[in-house]
């Protein structure tokens, strides 16, 4: 009887401790990732981050935010930041990393499976979603006149699309940036002589645009009222436009189009490394990245992820465009951004 009653007795202390370690073994860890918001961060909440939360037993929280927003944040607290680990346009990601925000990502097999050009200098980030900047248009306006589809950067200079180019700040927005620099190229210029763009561009692209956004935000509404015509954007944004049902398509330019990375980097002096580093691997698996082209039309940056087929014939031999694309030379432009603002709005926005 007595051995009974201890018998029960710690049964009963096993059981209270169990109810009371219970709810903590249940918990799990947060860890904070700052992305765009919109139709990327539904893709990653929806389908990609739920795999390694219930992998890690850790509660993943998107901060939504343009690559500037969460580049701002990072600054206001570098000396201790609450967000693990972010996603940055590439021309941010290399302000960032000249301000020394980020952490090397641990060496993995992972990262061999990366196209060479996404794997950052010295493995401080890498590429974890590939964009490339080509011409967008819409395709009930296009019919409607009797065009055929633009396959020319040259196309935004074409006197017939007059009234009918939309193009996005080159002050703001990386599209616009990237069309600008397009057209500058094919002029005889660089990164370094930017002279032939603002020189040309009043008397052949500017006389077409019938408004300068600050974003893209707009053009979705533009097209619906066929104001919009003409514009530069990604296979992806345009994914996104064909989803709500704008009459849109994409056109890689015969010259190529530009490359335009997402990329992804561990923020230093995070509040778990380890886990931080974890999730960056993580996301540039072929897992991550193959959930992330069916969420939401994301082009992988690791060569082993297979998009859908609908993403495939849309988009034909993706390493074709790519052997064509142009990389832009971010630590120039960031050198000479402000001097270019300045003058774009004088010169071009006026």
């Amino acid at each position: 009887m007595k051995s009974f009653r201890l018998l029960s007795a710690a049964a009963l202390v096993a059981s209270c401790a169990a109810v009371a370690v219970s709810p903590a073994h249940a918990q799990s860890k947060t860890i904070y990732i700052g992305m765009n918001g919109g139709p990327m961060e539904k893709a990653y909440t929806s389908q990609v981050l739920p795999m390694f939360e219930q992998a890690n037993n850790v509660k993943v929280v998107v901060v939504p935010g343009t690559s500037s927003d969460i580049l701002a944040k990072l600054l206001a607290n570098r000396d201790k930041p609450q967000i693990h680990v972010v996603f940055l346009d590439d021309g941010v990601m290399a302000r960032a990393l000249s301000m020394g925000i980020c952490q090397k990502l641990d060496d993995s097999p992972t990262l061999k499976e990366l196209y060479p050009f996404a794997r950052m200098k010295d493995d401080i980030g890498a590429g974890v979603q590939l964009g490339m900047t080509g011409i967008a248009y819409n395709t009930k306006l296009f019919t409607q006149k009797g065009w055929a589809a633009p396959t020319s950067w040259l196309d935004f200079a074409d006197p017939k699309y007059k009234g009918k180019v939309v193009f996005q700040s080159e002050s703001s927005s990386t599209f616009g940036l990237h069309g600008f620099l397009a057209l500058n190229r094919l002029w005889g210029g660089s990164e370094k002589n930017v002279e032939p763009g603002f020189s040309k561009w009043p008397n052949t692209v500017g006389p077409n645009v019938v408004e300068y956004v600050p974003n893209s935000a707009k053009i979705s509404e533009m097209v619906q009222t066929g104001e919009a015509g003409l514009f530069p954007l990604t296979p992806t944004a345009v994914a996104d436009l064909q989803d709500k049902g704008m009459p849109v398509a994409y056109a890689s330019p015969k010259e190529g189009p530009v490359l335009l990375l997402v990329d992804v980097c561990v923020v230093k002096n995070n509040p778990d490394p380890q886990l931080a580093q974890k999730l960056a691997q993580f996301l540039l698996s072929k897992p991550a990245q193959e959930k992330a082209a069916v969420a939401g039309k994301q082009i992988p940056t690791n060569r082993l992820a297979a998009m859908p087929a609908s993403m495939q014939k849309s988009l034909g031999n993706v390493e074709g465009l790519l052997s064509k694309a142009t990389v832009v030379d971010w630590e120039t432009i960031n050198a000479h951004r402000a001097e270019w603002d300045k003058r774009w709005n004088q010169q071009i926005e006026r």
